[in-house]
């Protein structure tokens, strides 16, 4: 079994994306039956989807995972939902600013997770590991290509499991912030990831 996990490099005033760091500390190989191919995207609206869409294209992977930082949430949070809006509060890392625009135009309004979000979360809390259900990914570059994946999914009607989850700040990225905000170990995301795959 294959697995497309993804995560973004850092943006913003984000020193340091947790998703990269979890990504690139992850085996390449879970077990013998798990293989993880990952994938760490550009912030940048264009450049992003291209990269992710032609990845699931051409290695077909049995799931897709797909990793983002949101500084200031205190737990894993598991997206149920990918919305065609793409509303930037910040600009992404090419200075593009993008407001009230299709992630693809004339294409439906939302995706629902294929993840079975549910049980990812009642896994990770009977682990001991904070996490909740999000109604939403935003409307920035991990809902873009939360959205972009789950509508090539549909078109092309492959039945494999995929989703979103962010992740709060690595306390070493928290450490630098002025003001003060929540944090978790790069050691429970690791725990975390494991049990979801």
């Amino acid at each position: 079994m294959k697995i497309l996990l993804t995560g973004f490099e850092p943006f913003g005033d984000n020193p340091i994306n947790a998703s990269q760091r979890l990504v690139e500390a992850l085996p390449s190989t879970l077990n013998e039956n798990i293989h993880l191919q990952k994938m760490i995207l550009p912030v940048d609206e264009k450049l992003a989807p291209e990269i992710v869409l032609q990845a699931t294209e051409e290695e077909k992977p049995d799931g897709v995972m797909a990793f983002g930082l949101a500084a200031g949430r205190a737990d894993i949070s598991i997206e149920h939902v990918a919305i065609n809006l793409m509303d930037f509060q910040i600009p992404d890392n090419t200075g593009a600013s993008i407001s009230d625009a299709a992630v693809v135009p004339n294409g439906p309004a939302a995706y629902f997770s294929t993840l079975p979000v549910r049980k990812l979360l009642n896994k990770l809390t009977n682990a001991g590991i904070p996490a909740s259900l999000s109604l939403s990914a935003g409307a920035f570059l991990c809902n873009q290509v939360f959205y972009s994946i789950m509508h090539q999914i549909a078109i092309n009607k492959w039945d494999i499991p995929s989703g979103f989850i962010h992740l709060p700040t690595l306390p070493e990225a928290a450490a630098q912030n002025k003001k003060p905000i929540p944090s978790m170990s790069l050691d429970l995301m690791l725990k975390a990831a494991k049990i979801m795959i």
